[in-house]
């Protein structure tokens, strides 16, 4: 990648410092740190379109070719040597047995092409891992990467699960979309599945998490924004 390549990322994607590391907030959702080339995508649900069609709910059958498509060319800007997966990769445990021959060869290539890490999840406690390594939970230097947060963590945990998304109003017109949400101690990824839903983050389940207020990063218009600390 060339420093002038490498320096349009840096200034599309806004940076936060987390257990004294940099990370790279990016509009697709995804997390990268530069420090160790590692990228961390939350909450994929593969299949969850064919999840809910087996159920009679009809959903165009099209999420994961959607969501493989957007993951391939963030793996294609941030070119990582590492790729976490943080858990709910595959929305139930038939998921990868749904998955389509096109849709199999194209996440075979990009988990080829990278130090692959799967990890477990409430939806796929049992990952099924044709390439890649699944864990419990990762850490790196001072970094833990694990599916849910756990209130009582220390400093440096990157997590999902929860799909964050926010709401402001901006020149009387209302934006919202998914989010980041962290504070000195801890970052919730939003949830990068094309059909994944979302959390609010006044939620408690979320609120909680954050006692002394946290700060919002919202996806919208191409574009990751600070919101003010609530």
């Amino acid at each position: 990648m060339t420093a002038a390549a490498w320096l349009e990322i840096e200034s599309a994607a806004p940076s936060i410092i987390l257990a004294g590391e940099k990370l790279l907030l990016d509009a697709s959702g995804a997390l990268y740190w530069p420090a160790a080339t590692t990228l961390a995508v939350a909450d994929l649900h593969l299949e969850k379109g064919s999840s809910y069609g087996s159920r009679g709910i009809t959903l165009p059958p099209y999420d994961t070719a959607t969501t493989l498509a957007v993951l391939a060319d963030v793996l294609e800007r941030f070119r990582p040597a590492r790729v976490i997966c943080l858990g709910d990769s595959f929305h139930d445990g038939r998921a990868a047995g749904r998955i389509n021959s096109l849709d199999r060869a194209a996440l075979t290539e990009l988990i080829a092409a990278q130090c692959w890490f799967w990890v477990s999840g409430n939806h796929d406690p049992h990952p099924p891992a044709w390439s890649g390594r699944v864990v419990g939970e990762l850490a790196i230097g001072p970094i833990t990467f694990r599916h849910q947060a756990e209130p009582a963590a220390g400093k440096g945990e990157v997590s999902g699960h929860y799909h964050p998304k926010a709401g402001w109003q901006a020149r009387g017109r209302q934006i919202g979309g998914r989010c980041f949400v962290g504070d000195e101690s801890r970052l919730i990824l939003p949830a990068f599945g094309a059909y994944a839903g979302g959390l609010d983050v006044g939620d408690p389940a979320i609120a909680s998490l954050f006692p002394a207020g946290r700060d919002v990063h919202l996806i919208a218009r191409g574009r990751v924004t600070r919101l003010p600390r609530a």
